[in-house]
């Protein structure tokens, strides 16, 4: 799962430095490479320095993906000595298709599920993830329009409303060429919570899953949803943790 969708959003431009794919054109850039990055000590660090200055050049943030397997293992150590902040860790689960989309989602009284594709619905979401968070993300909206617009058959985005307003949203991102595809958001307001509208999220991404021939779906699960997702039959494999530099100053 590593690596990037084979066809970027309008505006973004993926790149290579030695052993990393660099994303820069989204909201803030984005860093990833193989398990074993193959460099260590001052060519590591050189590395490092290399993908914050190009950032910092930009007046832009940027995310660097590890997992606890990664190695060397001191990456994160070194990321911090240049400024990256660790954001909070996540568990890597997988689990099967077909199992996940078993039986129909219930859903409670008044609450319907569409799959959405119009620029006004991508803000609708980027005001609820807004409100769940309590922070700016409308920057979700243009994330999601891109994504659409540039690959329409590789990203699927539902949202769960009631009485017109989206309660719940969340959207299934299929990597070609593989036997996996991506939950990703789920977030849901406060009030509508423990009624089952992310379970329900779940099995109809798996439906479509299983209908475009997927075998395994793979989610990066925060604490409150790791539990949800094992019930459901999914196994945690390893852990994921963002470090993040961020400019300073205007």
């Amino acid at each position: 799962m590593r690596g990037a969708p084979p066809v970027p959003p309008a505006g973004v431009t993926y790149e290579q430095d030695g052993p990393l794919l660099r994303i820069v054109g989204q909201f803030r850039g984005f860093v990833s490479g193989p398990r074993d990055l193959g460099v260590d000590g001052d060519a590591l660090d050189e590395l490092i320095a290399r993908q914050r200055d190009l950032f910092a050049a930009r007046g832009e943030a940027v995310e660097w993906k590890t997992r606890s397997h990664d190695t060397p293992a001191d990456l994160p150590a070194r990321l911090g000595a240049a400024g990256f902040v660790p954001e909070e860790r996540e568990t890597v689960l997988v689990g099967r298709a077909a199992e996940l989309a078993a039986g129909e989602p219930v859903l409670p009284d008044g609450v319907s599920v569409r799959r959405v594709t119009a620029d006004a619905d991508m803000h609708r979401i980027a005001a609820m993830e807004s409100a769940v968070w309590g922070q700016d993300w409308s920057r979700l909206a243009d994330d999601l329009i891109g994504r659409v617009a540039g690959a329409p058959d590789d990203v699927a985005v539902y949202v769960a409303e009631a009485d017109g307003e989206v309660v719940c949203a969340a959207w299934l991102v299929f990597r070609p060429g593989t036997k996996f595809a991506s939950l990703w958001g789920g977030s849901t307001l406060a009030e509508w919570r423990g009624r089952g509208i992310y379970r329900a999220l779940v099995a109809v991404r798996a439906a479509l899953a299983v209908s475009r021939a997927v075998t395994y779906l793979h989610v990066d699960a925060s604490d409150d949803s790791a539990p949800i997702l094992r019930r459901l039959g999914f196994h945690a494999v390893t852990t994921t943790t963002p470090y993040v530099w961020t400019p300073q100053g205007p």
